[in-house]
């Protein structure tokens, strides 16, 4: 394998082993927000705009089961998920982990779908790069 051949290989299935953990690890905590998640109501109290974005990523505020107000912000992000400043939204949340909710929309539900799809494109780039060696 020649140099070039080596640099388009390893970050292709470091990417692509990077994008399939995060897949799994979001699939998984899905799997027991389905199971075991508390079901409740979200607002969009702030917005805020990271560096690298183009658009306003949204915080969400709820109230736990214990009264407290748990803020985060959700993992797809985008000009098109519609969360302006006021959105109420549905939340679920693990009883013992407040701080990694999601919010319950199919849209934000399959969040996973697309990182398992990256990792995919990633690793077929590296078995193509291997194959034609």
């Amino acid at each position: 394998m020649t140099t070039r051949e080596v640099i388009g290989f390893v970050p292709a299935v470091l990417a692509g082993l990077l994008c399939l953990w995060g897949g799994v690890r979001e699939a998984r905590l899905q799997a027991r927000l389905r199971r075991y998640g508390v079901h409740t109501a979200g607002v969009v109290v702030d917005q805020t705009m990271a560096p690298s974005d183009d658009y306003l990523t949204p915080v969400i505020e709820f109230t736990d089961r214990q009264g407290r107000a748990v803020r985060f912000t959700p993992v797809v992000t985008g000009s098109r998920m519609g969360m302006d400043l006021g959105t109420h939204v549905p939340v679920v949340y693990l009883p013992e982990q407040p701080e990694n909710a999601r919010v319950s929309t199919r849209k934000h539900r399959r969040s996973h779908v697309s990182l398992f799809a990256g990792s995919m494109i990633f690793l077929g780039s590296a078995l193509w790069v291997w194959l034609t060696r």
